[in-house]
């Protein structure tokens, strides 16, 4: 078990690696320069919704990146709209502006090319739902772990 669950944590990182190159991919061949992977999959997580930023920070992986930068960086690039909220003036909403919404709908063709391929490769939909439910299952534990620990007060040296 050992072996099988560390070799799926190291999937799990190849994974995101790979979107995040097909996504730079993407956006090559239509000649979109101006935003990256990160920016682009942080558009995808936001889609035809508003929300402040700490919600899009918990909805996405972002690994390594800078949510508050990449925000402002699209929206000097004219990918989102940013505004304060009406309840409370220190946090930010963001939504996609036209531009954004654009972009965000060939993120969804290229998930929809790759669902498609997995289809026609002969992958189970069986065995993608259980594949889900074995992930979650492990980001339950961590959180169960977290929680727990953050709960549990730090112990003194001098003890």
């Amino acid at each position: 078990m050992e072996q099988v669950y560390l070799e799926l944590i190291a999937l799990v990182e190849r994974l995101h690696r790979r979107l995040l190159e097909l996504v730079k991919m993407e956006l090559e061949m239509d000649g979109i320069y101006d935003i990256n992977n990160i920016q682009a999959m942080i558009l995808y997580h936001v889609g035809d919704m508003e929300m402040s930023v700490r919600e899009l920070t918990l909805r996405g992986c972002y690994l390594g990146s800078n949510v508050s930068y990449n925000l402002k960086r699209l929206a000097e690039n004219g990918y989102i709209v940013q505004e304060r909220s009406s309840h409370d003036h220190r946090s930010l909403r963001v939504r996609l502006s036209d531009k954004g919404l654009a972009l965000c709908e060939k993120i969804k063709k290229l998930h929809e090319r790759q669902i498609s391929s997995l289809g026609q490769s002969g992958e189970d939909s069986a065995d993608a739902a259980a594949t889900r439910s074995t992930l979650h299952a492990i980001v339950s534990s961590w959180s169960q772990v977290l929680s727990n620990r953050a709960r549990v007060p730090a112990l003194s040296s001098a003890a």
